[in-house]
């Protein structure tokens, strides 16, 4: 098993995500390509103190970009597993 600052890489900043975490008290985090929800879930418990009721998990795919320090040949951009995290009523996480 993982310790809980692998398996949480960073929070997510994006204006879907201040819309789920303002609405439906949901959070979005990159985590490790290797962890599954049990370990993601166990892990936001013990960081922040918080009940986890669902983990939804989406492998983002890496995107092809065009290279400008390789004269305009392909390069890729990395791809990185993402997790949708919802809480328990009432709680919250305090993102600074």
């Amino acid at each position: 098993m993982l310790v809980p600052d692998t398996i949480i890489k960073s929070y997510i900043v994006t204006e879907k995500a201040a819309n789920l975490s303002a609405n439906l008290n949901q959070y979005t985090f990159e985590v490790s390509s290797s962890a599954n929800r049990i370990e993601v879930a166990r892990s936001i418990e013990k960081l922040f103190n918080v009940g986890v009721t669902r983990v939804n998990i989406l492998n983002k795919k890496p995107k092809a970009k065009m290279d400008r320090s390789r004269r305009g040949k392909m390069g890729t951009k990395s791809g990185y597993k993402k997790a949708i995290v919802s809480l328990k009523a009432g709680d919250t996480i305090e993102i600074v």
